[in-house]
């Protein structure tokens, strides 16, 4: 019967040959820096904020009330309580192997009109689709409205007569549970 290895010892031949492999490894520079990549972690792509398309920001015009801007935009996500009169919208992207991405809009409110508007430039909606999405093929927008001439295409729609004799209302209820 063959003398037993102490435990401690059953491990030098795996940690000496993991030190010879990590040694070859630096006299191939370029090489094990493509290899070590390939072994990197997933990171989450993590997507934040207001999406505001320069369509949005378009239809932004100095005057408006603070609604009528919600209504445009949204509810700003950042609201400063010593700043009462400015909104800011921000939308990041972070995802792995491209810088942050960043864009930003101030809206800046003198009592409750929107008196001055400053912007990154913002992309349209179909770039803003582009942008998380890299891979997917955007087509055309459709129009979603009907101009006049269109609509004459179409018979009008017969409404129902309206009844003002009202439904009689129920007396009762019928019971919840059944009586053995």
């Amino acid at each position: 019967m063959p003398p037993s290895i102490p435990r401690p010892l059953r491990w030098c031949p795996l940690a000496l040959i993991a030190a010879l492999g990590l040694s070859a490894c630096s006299s191939l520079p370029g090489r094990t820096q493509d290899a070590l990549a390939a072994f990197t972690p997933y990171q989450v792509e993590v997507v934040q904020g207001n999406v505001v398309s320069s369509e949005q920001l378009d239809a932004l015009k100095v005057g408006m009330s603070r609604q009528q801007v919600r209504e445009i935009l949204g509810t700003s996500l950042l609201t400063d309580i010593f700043h009462a009169d400015r909104w800011d919208y921000v939308f990041t992207i972070d995802r792995q192997g491209v810088a942050r991405q960043r864009l930003g809009l101030a809206l800046f409110f003198d009592g409750d009109a929107l008196s001055r508007v400053v912007a990154d430039r913002m992309p349209g909606e179909q770039d803003f689709v582009a942008m998380l999405d890299p891979h997917r093929r955007v087509g055309k927008v459709p129009r979603l409205e009907a101009s006049e001439e269109e609509l004459r295409k179409f018979p009008p729609a017969e409404s129902a007569p309206v009844s003002n004799a009202k439904a009689p209302l129920p007396t009762g209820y019928p019971p919840l549970e059944s009586k053995p």
